[in-house]
């Protein structure tokens, strides 16, 4: 005799089955997309580019130049180089330009070394002139530290000027002034430091 239980055991599992994945394909379908919603928070497509816009157009308005170094000899023989974080061309001025945070060092042909340092250098090539601002000093090699608001320094030779009240210390002790410069008489002289307007020193003895 047939068993007629067979093909009654096969339709209960295959609407078993068929119930199951009704239920399994749209948990499986919001798993996925819960999946691609968290992987889109986490990506973060709002994270601006490095350079903005109004960044950009001030670059190319200005021809900014960022990290700028150059070296070079003078017309005497002396070494110089020079380093700014950024150098800006400005506008409506052929041969100027502006320096942000400039590190300068001239080494003569005798072998002394200065160490200048500005927050702003305003360059002008057709002047010959280099104009230091700001947080301005000077450490020369032979025991000087100057500080003053404003250095004017020749790009083509030695001479250092500070029209200002400078201060300074050295091997001698500290000393003021109204004036200073850093200059060669001649090719053949060695560099002479000069200060001037009303100099007081406050001697310290060895």
């Amino acid at each position: 005799m047939p068993d007629v239980s067979a093909p009654r055991i096969r339709r209960d599992r295959y609407s078993r089955m068929v119930a199951l994945l009704k239920v399994a394909f749209p948990l499986a379908a919001l798993a996925l997309l819960s999946t691609l919603f968290l992987l889109s928070r986490a990506l973060d497509t709002e994270t601006p580019i490095p350079f903005a816009d109004v960044e950009i157009q001030e670059r190319l308005r200005d021809q900014q130049i960022t990290g700028p170094f150059f070296s070079g000899t003078t017309t005497d023989g002396d070494q110089m180089s020079f380093y700014a974080e950024k150098l800006v061309t400005l506008p409506g001025s052929v041969g100027g330009n502006r320096a942000e945070d400039v590190l300068a060092k001239i080494e003569t042909d005798k072998g002394t070394t200065f160490q200048l340092q500005g927050d702003v250098a305003e360059l002008d090539i057709g002047e010959n002139t280099a104009v230091l601002t700001g947080d301005v000093s000077m450490v020369s090699s032979s025991g000087y530290r100057i500080n003053t608001a404003r250095l004017t320094a020749l790009i083509s030779e030695l001479d250092v000027t500070a029209d200002g009240e400078v201060l300074a210390s050295g091997p001698l002790g500290q000393l003021t002034a109204g004036k200073m410069r850093v200059f060669k008489p001649n090719q053949t002289d060695s560099t002479q430091m000069l200060f001037s307007d009303g100099v007081k020193l406050v001697y310290t003895p060895n």
